[in-house]
């Protein structure tokens, strides 16, 4: 947060020398630097102002109609090396403020950083923009609430070269970095003068009157007081060098560290320092990976009020790693599998075994099909060829360094009748094959529904997963199976946002719209099992216990449409991959159709439609399609002759194509008479 000492700074102006700024940058002093409305015509959107004495742009609840936000658009944007966009801004009562970035040609906008809690003074943001070769925009949408006394204001844009991490604090901003307030100990802003026998200069330009960060124990009462300063939260992935100057003095004891701290509280030890005190300014090079949003925190604890000092200066990053014996970069996706193509790194704990046996179910009526496709393969447990009294199976998978905080995904699935808590278990295992941790156990006994679980692990050794399924009893033994595994770097609970163009409707309708003119029913998100018998599917596609939208045929007539479709998008000139998951179970299932409006034409285009009862399962589906102009993509089902007719859609995901590997994109079938070929 930025305090009224730099508030004042920021209204007064300031003599810092300040980083070459680039095209893009605005401090809104005589106009808004070619910043303008968003010219979308299918979008209401209000204005931003500009203060009449200037210093600020701001759009306010009080001068909004009916829309519910104002969109400020920059110009075009064509910076190749990596930037950082600085946002000094301020939100009042009850809105929010998003940053969003329009690469040219692209059919979306993707969400950058987003706040929306009030303050009673200016905030920085910082937020990275990777190199690109791509041209873009940087949007700014400002949404105020209905009532008096909520705006959003913005006091200044810079963008800079460089990373948002570094920082030499010659500017009144700070890069954005921020004090966490203690009532004795805290990070200020050194210059020319820190105390009577300091001895500080700036290491930037080696003279008394640079800048840098200190914190000193003078005010500390108690023991292990505490003092951190926090960098800018990253928000894209990075990793490399981070660098910086320290000077120490330590007269009755302080301790000196620097951590990560992601966005769920983990921290990390970086570094501390191996001396007690330094003579003059030290540079300190630490290799820094950032996979996911952190950031970098520099804390000090005093012991007493004759602790000492400490300062820092001139924090800069490279993504060329510091040292060479620094662990290479690795994948953990080796350890993720969709069992498609084979067993990928994973191994029978036997040579000779058939624990675990890949199957293969084409489309039918009364067996489920893999997660990935619905018609491709997964991995199956206990079944009669395998299965025997007192029986353990298990799967090795890939070792994995140690040392890091894994993100472990899978679907599970379960046949049969048999009794299966406990059934299938999920360890980490040592490189020596020793189990180290139970992570996951089966408890539940849904069924013909494939599941997904979330486990996150760290271990200091290396280790593998290994999945392990228990059969105490043949008679008593059910079908077990797996598919889909992934493994990434972070916590689960630090799962990616969704990007734009994907929706998998567990937080609403992701801005698709229903048609109130050329349809009779509507598209209906549902969680669970569809209430008629015999149709329709048991779970959704994402999670098996989330939402998914579909049409009930109970509803509707023989013949009547439900139409859904997508907000309207820019157009792009090049090509588009459609990604969904469709099910069509019942005996009376009609048609389900994706379709093109823009407009051009005065008929919608046909890009794929299925046409009866498909398949038990959720299938994916995948459509190439080409369009320059605002258009938009249109799911329509038609209910078929009888009520056991419910079509479901789920996990849409719009992605630049041509589509890759497609599996379904014949552009329109009917009726399969396939019902019940197994591969094993």
């Amino acid at each position: 947060m930025v305090g009224p000492w730099l508030l004042a700074a920021l209204l007064c102006g300031s003599v810092r020398a300040q980083q070459p700024l680039l095209p893009g940058s605005c401090s809104f002093e005589l106009d808004p630097c070619g910043y303008r409305p968003d010219p979308d015509p299918d979008r209401d959107h209000g204005s931003w102002r500009m203060n009449e004495e200037g210093h600020l742009i701001a759009v306010d609840s009080a001068f909004l109609d009916e829309e519910e936000q104002a969109v400020l658009l920059s110009p075009v944007l064509d910076h190749q090396d990596w930037s950082c966009v600085r946002l000094v801004y301020q939100i009042t009562g009850r809105a929010s403020l998003g940053l969003h970035l329009r690469p040219d040609g692209d059919n979306f906008d993707y969400q950058l950083w987003t706040a929306n809690a009030t303050s009673d003074s200016w905030l920085i943001a910082s937020v990275d923009l990777p190199n690109t070769t791509t041209a873009y925009q940087i949007l700014l949408e400002g949404r105020p609430a209905r009532g008096s006394g909520n705006s959003v204001a913005i006091f200044e844009i810079h963008i800079v070269p460089g990373y948002c991490i570094e920082c030499n604090f010659e500017e009144h901003h700070l890069c954005g970095y921020s004090n966490s307030w203690n009532p004795n100990v805290n990070w200020y802003v050194g210059g020319s003068v820190m105390r009577e026998d300091d001895q500080l200069g700036n290491n930037t330009s080696n003279e008394q009157r640079g800048h840098y960060m200190y914190v000193d124990s003078v005010y500390a009462k108690h023991f292990q007081e505490v003092a951190k300063l926090s960098s800018p939260m990253t928000t894209v992935a990075m990793e490399g060098c981070l660098s910086f100057y320290y000077q120490r003095d330590q007269e009755r004891g302080n301790i000196f560290t620097v951590f990560t701290r992601d966005q769920l509280g983990h921290y990390e030890e970086l570094w501390r320092p191996a001396v007690y005190a330094t003579a003059g300014w030290t540079l300190v090079s630490v290799d820094i990976k950032a996979p996911h949003p952190l950031e970098v925190v520099w804390e000090v604890a005093f012991n007493s009020p004759r602790g000492g000092y400490v300062a820092v200066d001139d924090i800069s990053f490279s993504p060329e790693f510091c040292h060479t014996d620094t662990e290479p970069t690795f994948d953990p996706s080796i350890a993720s599998c969709d069992f498609e193509k084979g067993l990928c790194l994973y191994q029978q704990e036997r040579a000779d075994s058939r624990a675990w046996s890949p199957v293969s179910v084409q489309p039918n009526m009364y067996r489920t099909g893999d997660h990935t496709t619905g018609t491709g393969w997964y991995l199956l447990a206990n079944s009669r060829s395998s299965a025997r009294p007192s029986y353990v199976g298990r799967l090795h998978g890939p070792l994995l360094p140690g040392n890091h905080r894994y993100c472990l995904r899978f679907y599970y699935l379960l046949y049969g009748f048999g009794k299966v808590d406990g059934g299938l278990v999920v360890y980490v295992y040592d490189e020596n094959n020793v189990a180290q941790e139970r992570v996951w156990s089966l408890s539940d006994r849904s069924r013909a529904v494939w599941t997904q679980v979330e486990v996150s692990y760290v271990k200091p050794m290396v280790s593998k997963v290994v999945f392990v399924t228990i059969c105490r009893d043949f008679w008593e033994c059910g079908l077990i199976a797996i598919d889909d595994v992934s493994v990434s770097l972070g916590d689960c609970q630090m799962s990616a946002a969704s990007l734009p163009g994907q929706c998998d409707f567990e937080s609403g309708l992701c801005g698709y719209i229903q048609d109130q003119k050329g349809d009779k029913a509507d598209w209906l998100r549902v969680r669970g099992h569809t209430p008629t018998s015999y149709t329709g599917p048991r779970g959704d596609h994402t999670t098996g216990v989330g939402h998914f939208m579909y049409i009930e045929a109970s509803l509707m007539r023989p013949g009547h449409k439900a139409r859904l479709l997508t907000s309207p998008l820019r157009g792009s000139s090049s090509p588009q991959c459609l990604v969904f998951y469709y099910h069509m179970y019942g005996s009376g299932t009609g048609i389900l159709s994706v379709l093109l409006q823009h407009g051009g034409k005065e008929r919608d285009e046909l890009l794929w439609r299925r046409r009866g009862e498909q398949s038990f399962s959720w299938t994916r589906a995948m459509v190439d399609y080409r369009c320059e102009v605002r258009h938009q993509v249109i799911f329509e089902a038609i209910r078929g002759p009888s009520l056991r007719s419910d079509i479901a859609i789920d996990d849409v995901h719009f992605k630049r194509g041509p589509c890759e590997d497609p599996d379904d994109t014949a552009p329109y079938s009917g009726f399969s008479e396939y019902f019940n070929e197994i591969d094993i």
